[in-house]
């Protein structure tokens, strides 16, 4: 008996103890857990897996979405844009006909219900396009792509409580794609900036829009990759400026323009283009990042224009076999310069052909598109820090960025009357007496880029670098597109007549003096 009981009492302390150490090691592998701490060769149930990491109560990452939604719906607007027949008819050498923009947006008879057609028809305007917007000031700035509002007469906004304004044009950069508007409204709810810098690839995002008219969408998704060039998989379209967010946040046709923020409710980029055969969503899509945007319409306020800073290098992206081509064995990829622009900015720096830039600023330069997302974001005058490699050797050396003229002034904004003369359209007498089909004639000459260039009174223009001029407003057109461009010579080739009949030829340098 007092065995059997002694056996008792032994058995009972054992379970004790064992259930104490149970206790005990449960405690401990919760402290162990929560801190996340786990030994390479050991799972959390304490079994070897040599090589592996197990981690258990990993931090979720956040996946509601409803603030950051909530907070931006009513900071993005839907923009419609209404053209004249007449441009219409007269702008194919612009958006309208463009393939890109035609597949982003539709074609233009298919944007508009029939009821709509003949309203905006009656009005003598056809509606042209449908895209987003994002508000910017309380004040009524708000930034969407120059593709959105290229070639319209009348800009229509409406904000997400269905209240309608027309917006007038500050400022546009068709090399970057963004433009600026403005509204005179007040107290707008405005989506903040973030930094489009520290976005990593694999954070949430969503896109904020108006797809195929539906207003006030929101769609999600990851950041795909980071200094994306969509060049190539536009089919040789150039894009000008091209360092993009790539998302997989479903994007389609009225949502160009519109919002890309991440989980806080910061915008981190203007949804630009999608990647498609069939003109919708099919699982890429791209924004300008914000870093971007805020220096592009920031230097639109501020002078008119954007400006722009050049390295002043003809480069190629290295390639492994580039690289094996040239000896090039400190480094495996980086920006390869072939060729100095002379007077340009890295010439002056004595940077020379054959190097490799891997930084900008101690930003990694693997590819074209992150050089030029890092270029953008300067200014003539501003002094940056190029890493390079030379004969294998690492080297650094400050460069003092320049404009496209080879100085470091800042540029004026774009003016057509720097000109100098009025233009009026040829009178239908006029064309039978010239035997011309069209044209423009000068009067009122004074000083200005005409007279400089030798351009008399009553000049008829005919073409102007081979683009058959009708109206003033082609001229114009023109004078924009040139001085809108990123080449560094900005000249009008001009062909024409006088009265006389005699035929002249004049080229106009629209450069800073």
């Amino acid at each position: 008996m007092k065995v059997y009981i002694k056996t008792a009492l032994l058995a009972m302390g054992v379970a004790v103890c064992s259930s104490a150490m149970t206790l005990a090691l449960d405690r401990m592998q919760s402290r162990s857990d929560n801190n996340i701490e786990v030994n390479s060769d050991t799972n959390v149930s304490g079994v070897k897996r040599a090589g592996f990491l197990t981690v258990s109560n990993a931090v979720t990452p956040p996946t509601d979405f409803t603030h950051a939604a909530e907070s931006t719906i009513n900071g993005v607007v839907s923009i419609k844009s209404y053209a004249t027949p007449r441009s219409y008819s007269g702008s194919q050498s612009g958006s309208y006909g463009n393939p890109f923009y035609d597949f982003f947006f539709g074609a233009p008879q298919q944007r508009q219900q029939p009821q709509q057609r003949r309203q905006s028809e009656a009005h003598g305007e056809l509606q042209r396009g449908l895209g987003s917007g994002v508000i910017l000031s309380s004040d009524g700035y708000i930034v969407t792509n120059n593709h959105v509002i290229q070639g319209a007469d009348r800009l229509e906004v409406t904000l997400n409580d269905n209240s309608i304004y027309n917006a007038k044009v500050i400022g546009s950069d068709p090399t970057t794609d963004v433009a600026l508007l403005k509204i005179e409204a007040d107290n707008l709810p405005v989506i903040p900036i973030g930094d489009s810098d520290a976005l990593k690839v694999g954070e949430w995002v969503l896109a904020v829009g108006n797809p195929f008219g539906f207003t006030s969408t929101v769609t999600t998704g990851i950041v795909s990759a980071k200094a994306r060039s969509v060049g190539a998989a536009a089919a040789g379209r150039s894009m000008g400026i091209e360092s993009y967010i790539q998302t997989d946040a479903a994007v389609n046709p009225g949502n160009s323009g519109g919002a890309l923020v991440n989980i806080k409710g910061e915008l981190i980029g203007i949804n630009t283009a999608i990647y498609s055969e069939t003109g919708n969503y099919v699982g890429y899509s791209f924004a300008i990042p914000s870093s971007m945007v805020t220096k592009i319409v920031t230097d639109i306020k501020q002078y008119g224009t954007v400006q722009r800073a050049v390295l002043g290098v003809m480069f190629q992206e290295l390639t492994p076999q580039m690289a094996k081509e040239k000896g090039i064995t400190a480094t495996n990829d980086g920006i390869y310069v072939a060729e100095l622009v002379d007077r340009g900015a890295a010439m002056e720096a004595g940077l020379k052909e054959g190097d490799v830039i891997v930084a900008i600023n101690g930003v990694p330069t693997h590819s074209t598109a992150q050089l030029q997302g890092e270029i953008s974001k300067y200014r003539p005058g501003d002094k940056i820090d190029v890493k390079y490699i030379r004969d294998n050797k690492s080297a650094n050396v400050t460069v003092t960025l320049r404009n496209n003229q080879g100085g470091t002034k800042l540029t004026k904004q774009n003016d057509y009357s720097d000109l100098g003369c009025a233009l009026k359209e040829l009178t239908d007498e006029q064309k039978r007496e010239f035997r011309l089909s069209s044209g423009v004639q000068v009067s009122g000459l004074k000083d200005g880029k005409f007279k400089n260039a030798g351009i008399k009174e009553g000049f008829i223009i005919v073409d102007i670098n081979n683009a058959r001029v009708r109206t003033p407003e082609d001229v114009e057109e023109v004078y924009s597109a040139i001085m809108n461009s990123g080449d560094a010579d900005k000249v009008m080739f001009i062909t024409g007549i006088y009265p006389t009949g005699r035929k002249v030829y004049y080229a106009v340098d629209l450069s800073e003096e």
